[in-house]
């Protein structure tokens, strides 16, 4: 998994690439916790995800539930079809914004 971070002004925009499993989960994690308090929202990009563990949907609801606490606006966009399927299933598509 790749992670490219881009700013634009106080927003960030987390591009990830590949598997969100496991083993690539805690650098999800990491990426996000080492940017914590240097913007004023995130954005992640998924157009090159192709799988996501439920160890990866624990990044993003922790994730959430931490911005939420700040009022820092989250969102997530370019979902494939397989991958907004698993937000789906998993509830998470009621949770979080999948744009």
């Amino acid at each position: 998994m790749d992670i490219t971070k881009k700013y634009n002004q106080k927003e960030l925009t987390l591009s990830v690439e590949g598997r969100i499993d496991t083993i690539t989960s805690k650098d999800l994690e990491n990426a996000i916790d080492e940017e914590f308090g240097n913007f004023d929202s995130l954005t992640m990009d998924f157009t090159d995800v192709n799988y996501i563990s439920s160890a990866g949907l624990r990044v993003l609801i922790v994730a959430h539930k931490k911005l939420k606490n700040e009022d820092i606006p989250f969102s997530i966009k370019n979902v494939n079809d397989t991958i907004g399927e698993i937000f789906g299933i998993s509830g998470l598509d009621k949770i979080l914004k999948i744009a």
